[in-house]
C-alpha cells in the first residue's frame, strides 16, 4: 500500500509513472492481480497529471461526484415513490442545476483564471460570457 500511496506523492508524471513500476514491481510476486490491475489502469489513474498541475487537487479524486450522488440519493428517498419518470427527471435535474449553480458561482470548482491555462493562445472570455 505504501508503495501505491508513493506513486501520487510524486511531483510529474513521469515520476509517478516510474513509482507505478516500481510499485507493481513489488506486487507481482505475492499479489499477481493486484498488479496486472495497476498495470492495466496506470494510463486511467495518472490522468489528471496531464492537466496542470494547480488543477491536480480537484481532480485527483471523485469526491465532488461522490458528494453529488449522495444528494441525489437524499433527495430521492425523501420523495419516495414518484409518480412517473417525468418527476424524476425533474427533481434530479433540478439538483444537478443546483449544483452547478453552486460550483460556477458560489464556490467555484475552478477558477476563470485557473482555466484559462488550458487555453494556451486564446484570448480570455470577457467577462459578460463568465459563468
Amino acid at each position: 500500500m505504501a508503495a501505491v500511496k508513493n506513486v501520487f506523492q510524486q511531483p510529474d508524471a513521469a515520476s509517478a509513472s516510474e513509482a507505478m513500476g516500481r510499485a507493481i514491481e513489488s506486487l507481482e510476486a505475492k499479489y499477481p492481480k493486484a498488479a496486472d490491475l495497476l498495470c492495466e489502469s496506470e494510463s486511467d489513474v495518472l490522468a489528471y497529471m496531464s492537466f496542470p498541475k494547480s488543477h491536480w487537487r480537484q481532480i485527483h479524486s471523485t469526491n465532488p461526484l461522490e458528494r453529488l450522488n449522495k444528494e441525489v440519493r437524499r433527495r430521492t428517498r425523501v420523495v419516495g415513490i414518484f409518480p412517473n419518470a417525468a418527476s424524476l427527471l425533474r427533481l434530479v435535474g433540478m439538483v444537478l442545476i443546483e449544483q452547478n449553480d453552486e460550483w460556477s458561482v458560489g464556490r467555484r470548482y475552478f477558477s476563470v483564471r485557473s482555466m484559462e491555462v488550458l487555453r494556451p493562445g486564446r484570448p480570455a472570455l470577457p467577462s459578460s460570457e463568465v459563468p
